[in-house]
């Protein structure tokens, strides 16, 4: 089998792009690595502060007593992390302390600097490490401490993994305990990562965990995945992604959450292999599809997201996944919801699956089939919404289902879509206008073989210059982006050779389309110099304007 790590991935929507070339080529796995920053800012971060426990945490509010809520309202900073250090202090003294009651005195101690590490939305994790804290909590990770103990030294590391990533780099002492404690871990692998990390003093390996210590260690491990692909690739080393995905075997609860999230931060690249590797782990691929057809929106949305990572990285998953009946149920997701974070991921995994396997997509998506018409519903319902990332997201799976089959564009140009799209060309933000031109520029070429220039579809490119796209492309022609420079000289082209009558370099001219062509004279981009340059030599020669006797 061919290495995943070695495969370009194409967006099918590419197909207007024959006369210079593809370049956005990897744009499923473009997306896949900048996900994580969109996820970081604003929707569902990378990491996540836990605030009050693992049953019913939360990334920016808190949802405990009013009296912890008040007190970070005027509490300086300075306080909070001498309040830290001396927690840390207290800490080190139970361990140290060998009389009656010594349990109960560790777990007091941790939950002291537990409850420090939670109270703010900005954790003294500095202070934290600073104070010598992380060599402690990892001592208090060791095998045959109370659950409790576990599930409060587990708690303080998950909220020092959500800081800065130096700071969660500090964790790596930690990291085999927290990986053996999600259960089942394998000893052998357990046993190396010891080695690594000069811990061989522990002796055994719990098969099972219990629940909320396992779930407390996923919630950190996500966080630690989350920082980037150096911490990714230790925790991979470590075994961390069978226990993981075992975890997400069962039909719901927040473990199952929990699990998919550390598993959608584990697997998103830019190395395809550990997509590949979980969608091969026995049982995965039913709960996926399980979790899809039946969970929360809450699990949905999560289990969501680890098809984003599996279709846009591995060409293995992709083709594992088109064959069962995920496109079906994301559809059926895409139809019934209206939530902003599940819809996300829904459209993200749709266009990557529809741009990784055209001839599944032609055979699921038949017009006139009730899932087909599902389908197009959802994508107009987002590309009507109000949220910015629909519109641009429910763009681009539309482009790629527009850059498949004749039936496929005839699909699109005879849906509810083209005329908001239409208003999107003409009224959105620039990134949103160079996804509809995407979709608007392939409803008007046929597919073709090879690198031959595209076929006409003249029906449908009539049809968008008399309703006014021409202004909206050369526009793109203008702007500094060069893909959407790329977009706009193509779409001139269509026009030039395509509209009857010869009617194209007049209707460009009127545009001002030749001015828009000639700031490309001297352009230090060669593809787009050539092809703009070739464009007025061609069409608006010498010989251009004067009529025949």
């Amino acid at each position: 089998m061919a290495d995943d790590s070695s495969t370009t991935h194409r967006s099918v929507r590419d197909s207007i792009k024959s006369s210079v070339g593809n370049v956005a080529a990897q744009r499923r796995r473009q997306n896949a690595v900048t996900v994580a920053k969109e996820r970081r800012e604003s929707l569902v971060r990378a990491k996540r502060l836990c605030r009050v426990g693992t049953t019913s945490c939360v990334d920016s509010e808190y949802d405990g007593d009013d009296t912890d809520t008040e007190m970070m309202v005027d509490e300086a900073q300075s306080i909070l992390e001498a309040q830290t250090t001396k927690a840390t202090e207290g800490l080190k003294s139970a361990l140290a302390y060998q009389g009656k009651g010594v349990m109960q005195k560790k777990v007091n101690a941790l939950r002291e600097l537990r409850r420090l590490l939670s109270k703010s939305e900005f954790p003294p994790v500095e202070a934290t490490i600073k104070a010598g804290a992380i060599p402690l909590l990892v001592q208090c990770l060791s095998f045959g401490s109370p659950d409790e103990q576990l599930l409060e030294a587990a708690w303080c590391l998950t909220n020092v993994a959500a800081g800065k990533p130096e700071e969660t780099k500090a964790l790596l002492p930690a990291l085999p305990l927290l990986v053996a404690h999600l259960g089942g871990t394998n000893l052998n692998t357990y046993e190396c990562s010891l080695l690594m990390n000069n811990l061989l003093a522990i002796a055994h390996v719990a098969e099972k965990s219990y629940l909320p210590v396992a779930e407390q260690c996923a919630w950190a491990l996500g966080n630690v995945a989350g920082e980037g692909e150096e911490l990714r690739n230790v925790l991979l080393s470590q075994g961390a992604l069978p226990p993981l995905a075992r975890m997400m075997l069962p039909d719901k609860g927040s473990t199952v959450r929990t699990a998919a999230w550390a598993l959608s931060n584990l697997i998103k690249g830019p190395d395809p292999k550990p997509a590949t590797e979980l969608i091969k782990v026995d049982g995965v691929l039913d709960a996926i599809l399980r979790h899809l057809r039946n969970a929360d929106e809450e699990l949905a949305t999560e289990v969501a997201w680890v098809v984003v990572y599996l279709s846009a990285l591995s060409n293995v998953a992709t083709s594992i996944l088109v064959k069962t009946d995920v496109i079906q149920l994301l559809i059926q997701r895409l139809a019934t919801s209206n939530s902003l974070q599940l819809l996300i991921p829904v459209l993200r995994s749709l266009g990557n699956l529809v741009a990784g396997d055209a001839h599944t997509i032609s055979a699921i998506l038949l017009p006139g089939h009730e899932i087909t018409d599902n389908a197009i519903e959802g994508l107009v319902k987002c590309l009507k919404s109000e949220h910015r990332v629909l519109k641009k997201e429910s763009a681009w799976v539309v482009s790629n289902i527009a850059a498949g089959s004749i039936e496929h564009k005839q699909l699109i140009y005879s849906s509810e879509a083209v005329p908001v799209l239409q208003h999107l060309f003409s009224s959105s933000t620039f990134d949103i206008r160079k996804e509809v031109a995407y979709v608007l520029g392939n409803l008007c070429v046929a597919p073709t073989e090879g690198d031959n220039k595209p076929n006409l579809i003249q029906e449908h490119l009539v049809s968008l210059v008399t309703r006014g796209c021409l202004p909206c492309f050369i526009n793109l022609v203008r702007s500094a982006d060069t893909e959407a420079a790329r977009l706009g000289l193509q779409f001139m082209e269509l026009v030039l050779r395509g509209m009857p009558n010869g009617e194209g370099p007049k209707l460009v001219e009127q545009a001002d389309g030749i001015d828009a062509m000639e700031r490309f004279q001297f352009h230090e981009n060669e593809d787009l110099r050539n092809m703009a340059n070739g464009l007025v030599d061609k069409h608006f020669g010498l010989d251009y304007g004067l009529e025949a006797d």
